[in-house]
């Protein structure tokens, strides 16, 4: 199943909590705790490089959810990484 449509299925169900871990190793974690999708988090990943939210550019942040994406035990796990945080916490998006 590809993962829009994964993520799409998680909808029809029973409501469900989309956390957000702010880099590989949170991101393992809570795959490990169940989470059947994770989505991203700008000022996580920006705090995780010493900036403020807004302060990486979308190089970076393409590269975070694509080595979030490719983690392979969350694969195997069935934990989908969406990208839902489109903000960058200046209230203009």
């Amino acid at each position: 199943m590809q993962k829009a449509e994964a993520f799409r299925a998680l909808h029809e169900g029973e409501p469900f909590v989309i956390p957000n871990p702010w880099d590989a190793g949170s991101a393992r974690v809570l795959a490990g705790l169940g989470f059947q999708a994770l989505a991203t988090t700008s000022s996580g990943f920006a705090f995780t490089l010493g900036r403020l939210d807004g302060g990486t550019t979308l190089d970076e942040v393409a590269a975070h959810v694509a080595a979030l994406d490719a983690l392979a035990d969350m694969r195997a796990r069935g934990t989908e990484v969406v990208v839902v945080d489109g903000g960058s916490g200046d209230g203009t998006s």
